[in-house]
């Protein structure tokens, strides 16, 4: 019979459990960051963000990370990925916006919340809807 040295063992069956777990906590899909698949998952990030927050129109950046979200009351809403989770400000007359090449950069005028760059189809009519605010 091979004799298996104790710390040899020790580091194998370690291993071993650490590859468990790494696999149990993908199967649960722990870790993972959250998206923005549609406009559902937009009004509960925007309903977190701010109680009672109705989206009546939604725009979806190309990377799911972040979208603008308006209400029946005009309000826009730009929400973002922090973390593993969405963070949002709702924009006032002091929000910056600026059209690029593919999409919009929008300063809610917040140093905390920081800009927001959303690759957007529609984002000459966010830009005209942000600026009338």
């Amino acid at each position: 019979m091979v004799e298996v040295h104790p710390l040899l063992l020790q580091f194998g069956v370690s291993l071993l459990a650490i590859l468990a777990l790494f696999g149990l906590a993908r199967a649960l899909g722990l870790g993972t960051k959250p998206l923005l698949q549609d406009a559902a998952a937009v009004q509960r990030a925007a309903h977190e963000v701010e109680d009672g927050f109705a989206t009546s129109q939604v725009s979806i950046a190309r990377s799911k990370k972040c979208a603008l979200a308006k209400d029946s009351a005009g309000r826009i809403m730009v929400i973002k990925l922090h973390g593993n989770r969405f963070a949002g400000r709702i924009l006032t007359s002091k929000t910056k916006v600026r059209e690029e090449v593919d999409g919009l950069v929008v300063d809610p005028h917040e140093v905390q919340f920081g800009t927001v760059r959303l690759s957007l189809t529609d984002a000459a009519s966010w830009a005209d809807a942000i600026n009338r605010l």
